[in-house]
């Protein structure tokens, strides 16, 4: 079944390491981005990495005005917005493993080189329901 983790900018609880990335020193974010590297390599050898991004914190929500008017939006995001960070697809037999990837990926360090013990929303993807007539 596959699972999306999702990491938030802000919008869930507070991590416990809670320094905003922008405040990170250089080596800081080199060492969560190799975290996060290395997490999703060992996840390709596993087989259960499906595809991952990090986003950048621009962007707007956008919606369908009408026949012939152009889409309304709010953007660019105002700072309660919640906002998403990045994203990892995942392929996992249970939820079970999904949620200890999860807690896993939640340990990426942050400020100090400690963990973040950030949330990661943990989204299981709509599987369509199978009609059987006879």
């Amino acid at each position: 079944m596959k699972y999306l983790l999702l990491k938030h900018y802000r919008g869930a609880p507070a991590p416990v390491n809670d320094v905003p990335m922008d405040q990170w020193t250089p080596d800081e974010v080199d060492a969560h981005m190799q975290y996060m590297r290395d997490f999703a390599a060992r996840l390709e050898e596993t087989g259960e990495f499906v595809d991952g991004q990090a986003l950048a914190p621009e962007g707007a929500f956008v919606r369908y005005d009408g026949e012939g008017r152009p889409p309304v939006t709010d953007g660019p995001f105002a700072e309660t917005k919640d906002l998403i960070a990045g994203w990892m697809v995942i392929d996992v037999e249970s939820w079970d493993r999904a949620v200890e990837l999860a807690g896993e990926l939640s340990a990426a360090p942050g400020a100090g080189g400690e963990p973040i013990h950030e949330w990661i929303e943990v989204r299981p993807f709509l599987r369509a329901s199978t009609t059987v007539t006879e």
